[in-house]
């Protein structure tokens, strides 16, 4: 396992400290999870790539650079619950899960959902679970979370998740405007979500995020 772990070494020292992100808890999290545990068996050489995997139709594990950038705008506490979104097969949720008290992921595809169970298991992740669901409808009966962070593209986020926010509680997602795309953090303040500009990004529109299409004759 040592080529995976020089391989983890080397993503954080040219992928995510370059980025300006570098806080120990997120450093340490991406040092320790074993990337290549959360991608098919075919993918495992491109693992560390700095780049977006897709993992399966419309679902990607987002670049190292991405997901860092994300968690550091969040600034994630020890204390907090977090709500993952399009986990993939899961290791997201295994970084978020050494940041965090405890994480509930969201996968709507029931094989993805399942093998990422079972990885998490597998590598000893206890403070998360897996929920096949919508992702769209969030988790609301685990809920109301301090972060919720989604891992793939928006186009607009439906007001039945921002109620699954906590007040002061914080939400990351990539908004996508065409083949660009923005990070946008917001919080919580009296009930109402203020989002801020935070770095660009891209990533593909995750189900049941995308804008309506106003019905034209």
């Amino acid at each position: 396992m040592t080529k995976y772990s020089d391989r983890r070494t080397m993503m954080v020292d040219t992928q995510v400290r370059p980025s300006d992100v570098t806080k120990f808890p997120i450093i340490d999290a991406m040092l320790s999870v074993p990337r290549e545990v959360f991608v098919p068996d075919a993918m495992k050489e491109a693992a560390y790539v700095g780049e977006t995997l897709e993992l399966s139709s419309g679902r990607v594990l987002l670049e190292p650079r991405t997901l860092a950038k994300l968690l550091d705008a969040l600034v994630i506490d020890k204390t907090e619950t977090v709500l993952d979104l399009g986990c993939g097969l899961g290791y997201s949720t295994a970084v978020i899960a050494r940041m965090a008290d405890a994480v509930v992921a969201v996968e709507d595809d029931a094989d993805l959902a399942n093998e990422a169970q079972l990885a998490l298991s597998n590598s000893g992740v206890d403070n998360a679970a897996v929920i096949e669901g919508v992702l769209a409808e969030g988790a609301a009966k685990h809920g109301p979370f301090d972060v919720i962070i989604l891992q793939g593209g928006v186009e607009e986020i439906p007001a039945t998740l921002l109620d699954q926010l906590n007040e002061g509680g914080r939400i990351g997602a990539i908004f996508m405007e065409g083949a660009l795309g923005v990070v946008r953090i917001g919080r919580k303040i009296n009930g109402q979500v203020a989002w801020k500009y935070t770095f660009n990004a891209s990533a593909p529109i995750l189900s049941g995020f995308s804008k309506e299409q106003a019905f034209e004759f």
